[in-house]
């Protein structure tokens, strides 16, 4: 399978009144039409690896090889308040310069992918917290990156509509086939949702874990304890 996205011997250091190395020494390779999950404790360097991804970071070191089109969702879900949901999945392919009739053919197209094609004249401050995200996931997809970034998305959801969240991106991933990388701090979502997981600590890439059984995982919560239990071993060695 065609790699998506290469990391070679990145570093990521911020200098303030002590350097601060946030990425030390990664090197990773992500598939074209992988879902793959960073995790680790706060502050391990996980989001910076989804910065540096994006290019809202740059390394101080090392390569990255990565598409020119990438989406990204954030965990407050970052819509512009003044705009309505349908201005705000709009926003990216207008700043891309696309004609009317295609902007308008995106915008249903993705909203429908997020079951919100009816709240469409609906103001960020009108919806959920869930809905909030399923517009941020849309406004993403409307730019048709190659690779979709989310980092933690779903952190300050609740365990319900976290659980419908789930199926709307693995849906997503399923239809469009796009490279997903995602950031969570619970090892239990990175293993009902991802094919290979990356166990960050002290910014460095300590182990890769792969989840090898078939989806959906919802019913299999036995199954994956032990890769759980791995995954936690990992980060307390």
């Amino acid at each position: 399978m065609i790699d998506s996205i290469i990391l070679e011997n990145v570093n990521k250091k911020y200098k303030g009144t002590k350097i601060i190395h946030a990425v030390v020494n990664v090197s990773l390779r992500i598939k074209k039409g992988e879902f793959f999950c960073l995790v680790g404790p706060s502050g391990c360097g996980k989001s910076t690896i989804l910065k540096l991804i994006a290019g809202l970071e740059y390394p101080t070191s090392g390569k990255i090889i990565k598409p020119d089109k990438i989406g990204m969702v954030f965990q407050s879900g970052a819509l512009l308040p003044w705009l309505t949901v349908e201005e705000n999945v709009d926003f990216g392919p207008k700043m891309n310069g696309l004609n009317e009739n295609k902007i308008k053919e995106r915008t249903t197209k993705n909203l429908q992918m997020v079951s919100l094609e009816e709240l469409r004249k609906k103001y960020p401050r009108e919806l959920s917290g869930g809905q909030r995200q399923r517009v941020g996931i849309a406004r993403a997809l409307a730019i048709e990156p190659d690779v979709l970034l989310l980092d933690e998305p779903f952190s300050a959801l609740d365990t319900l509509t976290t659980s419908e969240l789930h199926e709307y991106l693995l849906k997503i991933w399923r239809v469009t086939n796009k490279t997903i990388v995602m950031v969570s701090h619970l090892l239990e979502e990175a293993v009902l949702l991802s094919d290979r997981i990356g166990v960050m600590k002290e910014g460095e890439i300590k182990d890769i874990v792969e989840v090898n059984f078939p989806r959906p995982r919802i019913d299999k919560e036995k199954e994956f304890s032990p890769l759980v239990d791995k995954i936690r071993k990992i980060l307390s060695n």
